[in-house]
């Protein structure tokens, strides 16, 4: 049996052979092709033939009663039957291994997975922004997230305010770019008929004509099919829409409606905590700002120094993009720009313009003595200091006079950018402040006047600057008429910072009443003695040589190092310069002034505590 199928295996394989032999002896080409293809067909048909014989052989069939053979198997070819059944293997508790990973074990896992993870659970949170920047960061996650789960083209949160009627686009996440962010009135859209009738809408079908009527939030038609938008309420307020679409038919539901519901309640109680501790800061900044007026240490040397503390107060009080500080000069009876701070790039008027009482903004709150607020300064022709100032300004607008004892010291204007960014409860804050502001600048105000009508400065004793300069030209024409020689010193108290840090408070006005008196001291009834500067005296020496004068101020800067201060619990010593200038033949104060600062500039060149002469 098993020398015949030899035989007939030789005889189907020994075609392959002679198949072969014909291409060698055959030069047609479109034999040697059907020779070739018949090759082929000829071996997969053999392949199939042992393959399915394969297949038979190794597939018992089970339960199935086989005949023993009627006839006697020849030599060598005995038949033997395999069962079956075989060994069943057992998985007991001792040959059990627990697996660690559940589902596949082909997943592929990314080199930068952890990496991208924690940057995304990480993001940073906007600190040093203010609350509204800071909301719309989260806003913009939660939107991210919904988009995510309903797979939807855009998620998009609205404002709404009930007293305009206007919805604003507030945040969005998109796979479009072609989103309108603007204010929309309420028409007969979708968003509008949600906010009319204060429910859920729901859009399964929409068609590619009608889509730009209902759906306005895009500058171009998408292909948008579904849409669902559900109202939040804040308080019991209407105060924004979330709404979902999608380019997919019927992809909302009533289970989405109650799902965004929870999402809602959400943002809800987000905006909640931000009002809250918006509220608690704002009311920290408001009171900061006051504290700083109010501040016993508060002390205004100059204009300057008021004007800056003044800027700096207000910017915790109230929001503004431009600050002016109009202030009555009495010496002029006019009202002018002494002080502004533009934050924009825009044109904005500048310091010391008249303001005009007729026909401006400020000058109606200045002859009224009441507040102006403008919400809008592009809705008509307003103009707010003079006729002819040139601003470019258009947003909000308002006016807080400065009254005290029934007479006006001045206005404090503000401007921002946005438009209707200052309430009613601004204006009430603003002007009872104004009352504490206004004390304080009629106070400055009467000082001002007052130390020009003294002769003396008053933390000193000393002559003061133009009382000094006075009798300065007065000595000095008095020495060019009998020809004496004359001299004058400039005493500048040097830096002190280092020391500054050792004590509680500022140090500096015991240290210049002490340098000051030591001055004294060290002067008689000829001298002239003044303070011309915050840190700097003046000495003019009548009748005396440059060489004596020199003598004199280094044995004054020598006493004043060696002269031990007290302040506060602790005693340190401070340094003084000293230029010296020779004032023969010099009958203008103005021009030995500037021969003795030369002198102290060189002082203080060689690093303080030193005295130099120029002649």
């Amino acid at each position: 049996m098993a020398l015949d199928k030899l035989k007939k295996r030789i005889l189907i394989f020994s075609v392959i052979p002679l198949l072969a032999l014909l291409l060698f002896f055959v030069d047609d080409p479109l034999f040697k092709g059907i020779t070739i293809l018949l090759i082929v067909i000829y071996v997969g048909f053999i392949i199939f033939l042992r393959d399915s014989v394969r297949g038979e052989e190794s597939y018992p069939v089970p339960n199935i009663t086989i005949e023993p053979p009627t006839y006697a198997p020849d030599d060598g070819e005995a038949i033997t039957i395999i069962s079956g059944t075989k060994k069943v293997e057992v998985i007991t508790a001792e040959t059990y291994v627990p697996e660690l990973h559940a589902g596949k074990k082909n997943f592929f896992k990314p080199p930068d997975l952890k990496e991208n993870f924690v940057k995304i659970a990480n993001e940073a949170f906007p600190e040093k922004t203010g609350h509204d920047e800071q909301f719309s960061f989260l806003l913009e996650k939660i939107l991210t997230i919904i988009k995510e789960a309903y797979l939807a083209h855009t998620a998009v949160f609205f404002w709404y305010n009930k007293r305009k009627e206007k919805l604003t686009l507030e945040r969005y996440v998109s796979n479009s770019t072609e989103i309108t962010q603007r204010k929309f009135d309420l028409e007969d859209d979708i968003l509008s008929k949600i906010v009319q009738k204060e429910e859920p809408e729901i859009l399964t079908e929409i068609t590619p004509t009608a889509e730009a009527d209902v759906i306005r939030y895009y500058s171009s038609v998408q292909g948008i099919k579904s849409f669902v938008g559900v109202p939040l309420y804040y308080g019991k307020n209407l105060a924004g829409i979330l709404a979902l679409d999608s380019k997919v038919g019927d992809a909302y539901g009533i289970e989405t409606v109650y799902s965004l519901g929870r999402f809602v309640r959400v943002i809800s109680i987000l905006i909640a905590l931000f009002d809250e501790k918006y509220s608690d800061s704002l009311a920290e900044k408001k009171l900061n700002g006051l504290l700083g007026l109010l501040n016993e240490d508060k002390f205004f040397s100059d204009e300057e120094s008021l004007y800056k503390s003044l800027e700096v107060s207000l910017k915790n009080l109230l929001h503004w993009d431009a600050f002016t500080f109009v202030f009555f000069r009495p010496m002029e009876q006019k009202f002018k720009s002494v002080k502004i701070v533009n934050n924009t790039s825009l044109k904005y008027i500048g310091e010391n313009l008249e303001v005009e009482l007729n026909g401006t903004l400020v000058g109606k709150s200045i002859v009224n003595g009441m507040p102006v607020k403008i919400d809008d300064t592009s809705s008509s022709g307003f103009v707010r200091f003079s006729k002819s100032e040139d601003v470019s300004f258009d947003g909000s607008f308002m006016a807080i006079p400065l009254v005290y004892d029934n007479q006006s010291y001045g206005v404090l204007c503000f401007e921002s950018l946005k438009k209707n960014a200052y309430t009613n409860a601004d204006v009430h804050f603003m002007r009872n402040t104004a009352r504490i502001i206004a004390f304080i600048v009629y106070s400055f105000s009467a000082q001002s006047v007052l130390k020009k009508l003294l002769s003396v400065d008053i933390e000193t004793k000393t002559l003061n600057k133009d009382t000094f300069v006075e009798r300065l030209n007065s000595d000095l024409q008095k020495s060019v008429n009998l020809n004496v020689p004359g001299a004058i010193v400039l005493v500048y108290i040097d830096d002190f910072l280092e020391q500054e840090s050792l004590f509680e408070g500022n140090p500096f006005p015991k240290v210049l009443k002490t340098v000051a008196q030591t001055i004294s001291e060290e002067t008689n009834v000829t001298n002239l003695l003044g303070r011309i500067g915050e840190r700097v005296f003046g000495v003019y020496f009548f009748n005396t040589t440059t060489k004596d004068v020199f003598l004199w101020a280094e044995k004054l800067r020598v006493k004043i190092a060696r002269k031990p201060i007290a302040v506060v619990s602790k005693q340190t010593t401070f340094t003084v310069s000293i230029g010296v200038a020779s004032t023969i033949n010099k009958t203008s104060a103005e021009e030995v002034l500037q021969n003795a600062e030369l002198a102290l500039k060189k002082a203080l060149e060689k690093g303080g505590n030193t005295v130099r002469n120029i002649n």
